[in-house]
């Protein structure tokens, strides 16, 4: 048994300091990256921004318009073996996610990413799925997660993932860190993964944790290349559900809600996620302009004219600990 005393941070112990910027408005800032990919060789530009594969946020309504703002679609996982046809247009901004016994119907797409999703990505047998999925798909730009820490962030590039999918149990309908008892604060794993996979040329997904604009603005500041955004996007229109007494059912992958439409209860495996009610939110359209609006404001007033350099222009700030501490990158 070890104890690792250093201290790990989450996005809520946390916040920017601002600096001084010559900037006069938010309609200066620069949301969009362009990406180049280790293994594929291929090049993406868009806003890096990701709905969850999760069944109530992963729809095609949510991808039409995801797409407007140069967004990417994670398709919910059940979409992938039956109707990827519904997702037809925009196929450069749709990474599709599955599991192991998925790499055939992956192999199959022809959307800008694709990508190898589980709870747990610290075995043997996933990075060799990862390694099997990349042989089979040399020039695909692949994904694979999720992970915390910066040596399985490094193992899995070396399998051959383009991104590393990072955080194990913050999202808000997860009770894996309940269940358990096993995870990493999202902002320190954002931070050492993102670090470990720049040094080898690759990229990082922040998954889970984000309740806010400034959540997503953190995790950018972090060094994540992508965002990926669960709950944030649920009770909308666009969501897979019904509104009732003004509300809209929102559910982990691992709950038993998700477990029961797609059969997947075995005599081993108990729930690690919740079903929650969230409030009815109208359009997706509103939340989006707001997301992208607060990121921008951030970005004016640190000085970072591009969301590239917004990491280059931050110093975190340590809220909620008995003694506040500064650290950043100036």
């Amino acid at each position: 048994m070890l104890v690792n005393e250093e201290i790990k941070l989450d996005y809520s112990d946390v916040l920017i300091r601002p600096k001084r910027s010559t900037m006069s408005s938010r309609g200066e800032v620069n949301l969009e990256r362009t990406h180049n990919f280790l293994w594929s060789k291929k090049k993406w530009t868009g806003i890096p921004i990701m709905s969850s594969n999760m069944d109530t946020v992963g729809t095609p309504a949510m991808h039409k318009v995801l797409s407007k703002y140069k967004l990417i679609t994670c398709p919910a996982k059940h979409h992938l073996k039956k109707d990827q046809g519904k997702f037809k247009k925009g196929k450069a901004n749709i990474c599709w996610f599955g599991g192991i016994d998925d790499i055939n119907n992956l192999a199959k797409t022809a959307s800008g990413f694709i990508g190898l999703d589980v709870a747990n990505g610290y075995t043997i047998k996933f990075v060799d799925a990862v390694k099997k999925l990349r042989d089979k798909c040399p020039d695909a730009t692949i994904a694979a997660g999720n992970v915390v820490t910066a040596d399985m962030t490094q193992e899995l590039i070396l399998a051959g993932a383009d991104i590393v999918k990072v955080g194990i149990g913050p999202g808000s309908v997860c009770t894996t860190r309940i269940k358990t008892g096993i995870g990493y604060p999202q902002l320190s794993a954002v931070i050492e993964c993102a670090d470990a996979a720049h040094g080898l040329d690759a990229h990082i997904i922040a998954d889970g944790g984000c309740v806010n604009s400034g959540d997503i603005v953190k995790a950018f500041a972090a060094g994540a290349d992508f965002v990926m955004l669960g709950g944030m996007l649920a009770g909308h229109d666009e969501c897979d559900g019904k509104v009732e007494n003004g509300v809209m059912k929102f559910y982990g992958m691992a709950s038993e809600s998700a477990m029961s439409r797609h059969g997947n209860h075995n005599a081993y495996r108990g729930v690690e996620g919740k079903t929650v009610e969230v409030e009815y939110r109208g359009k997706a359209d509103d939340t989006i302009k707001d997301i992208l609006s607060g990121i921008r404001s951030a970005c004016t007033y640190v000085g970072a004219t591009r969301l590239k350099t917004l990491s280059k222009c931050t110093t975190f700030v340590r809220v909620n600990n008995t003694h506040n501490t500064i650290f950043g990158t100036e």
